[in-house]
């Protein structure tokens, strides 16, 4: 017996020195992919930058009158306006929240790009990138609605398509900004991307493409989809109908009304991606949303479009592969603000101080007041007595 249980301990040393001996190798694994270098931190911008718009600096924590077209400077301190967070004694809209597959879409039946992957500029023109690892691939996206409880069925109602959501924050906004008679009692339609970033992505597709195609997926096979769910009537008049986003959604947001003017007429956008961002390259608009402020507003007849535009001063500066010049998120915000007065378009600019893109507290600072300015002229409901 104590034979037995030396040559069981021998074995056993012998496994525990030498694994190889005890189990098979592991098949060998693919190399990772190297890390992408890190981004460097954007530079932080003055407003006064010689080039930049001149620009009205207001007082620290006090934002644009929702009443004035022109540019404006806030922060450095961004506190949330009260009516961001949920008040007592407030009607609450219903949310409710249904999917939609990419296999249902006769216009994004869905690409993806691979992951930990991105493209490399083109030799001979810095402006293109070439994505390599992007192919066919389904996804799913969520579509939220807020009907507001003040919305009488069977009437017809003015909304707001929201870009990558839900966006709780504007669901209770609106709650708020509706009860006060700021805004009208508007639909929300708050959509998912379709997954991924930028170039060669579903998302960089829908957001950054130069086209009126995303507006028509949203007419086509979005809004029919509302109607029938929820049992809303959603106006056709483009001037009850308003835009948002941030980043890529902030373009989106425009590029819907640029493209279908007789589909929106409002637009609210924050840190607006009005760069070279668009893929596949289109020799009709080849730096992408770039070319808003270099060519098509100011070759263009104004359109009847009311813009809210922010920035921030740590906005985004190149980040990407590119060197195009085409990639300062400031500079390209500054120059839509330049060439939108230059036509006699209604907009407000507000260039934020102490903030990077997309920043979240400067949206709960000024969200309110960009909904009223967005909504200016349009009809309000009269309180009830």
């Amino acid at each position: 017996m104590l034979r037995l249980l030396s040559i069981a301990f021998s074995i056993g040393l012998v496994a525990g020195l030498n694994p190889a001996i005890a189990q098979t190798p592991a098949p060998p694994q693919a190399p990772a992919p190297p890390p992408r270098p890190a981004r460097p931190a954007p530079p932080t911008r003055d407003p006064n930058t010689p080039g930049y718009v001149t620009a009205k600096e207001l007082p620290d924590g006090v934002n644009a009158p929702a009443t004035a077209d022109g540019n404006f400077i806030i922060g450095p301190t961004h506190s949330p306006a009260p009516e961001m967070t949920v008040q007592e004694g407030v009607p609450h809209g219903a949310v409710s929240t249904f999917t939609m597959e990419s296999a249902d879409s006769k216009i994004y039946p869905g690409i993806a790009r691979e992951p930990n992957t991105f493209g490399a500029s083109d030799p001979t023109d810095p402006a293109k990138l070439i994505v390599t690892t992007s192919h066919p691939a389904p996804y799913s996206r969520r579509v939220t609605v807020y009907v507001p409880k003040q919305y009488v069925p069977g009437t017809e109602a003015p909304f707001i398509v929201g870009a990558d959501g839900p966006d709780q924050a504007l669901f209770t906004v609106l709650d708020n900004l509706i009860a006060q008679h700021r805004v009208p009692a508007m639909i929300a339609i708050s959509i998912s991307n379709g997954s991924g970033d930028a170039q060669g992505s579903e998302r960089g597709l829908e957001y950054d493409t130069m086209s009126g195609l995303y507006a028509e997926f949203v007419e086509k096979e979005v809004l029919p989809r509302v109607e029938k769910q929820y049992n809303v009537k959603l106006t056709k008049n483009p001037n009850g109908r308003a835009t948002m986003g941030g980043s890529s959604g902030g373009s989106c947001a425009l590029i819907m009304a640029w493209y279908h003017p007789e589909l929106y007429h409002r637009v609210l956008t924050y840190s607006g991606t009005y760069v070279n961002q668009q893929w596949p390259s289109n020799p009709e608009t080849p730096h992408g949303a770039w070319e808003f402020h270099e060519h098509l507003i100011s070759n263009s007849p104004a359109k009847p479009l009311r813009i809210w535009m922010e920035v921030g001063d740590k906005d985004l500066f190149n980040p990407n592969v590119m060197r195009d010049n085409m990639h300062d998120w400031v500079v390209a915000n500054e120059n839509m603000a330049k060439v939108l007065a230059a036509k006699g378009y209604h907009y407000q600019f507000v260039f934020a101080r102490n903030a990077g893109h997309t920043d979240r507290a400067v949206k709960q600072q000024t969200l309110p007041e960009a909904l009223e300015y967005v909504w200016q002229g349009y009809p309000i409901a009269e309180p009830k007595n």
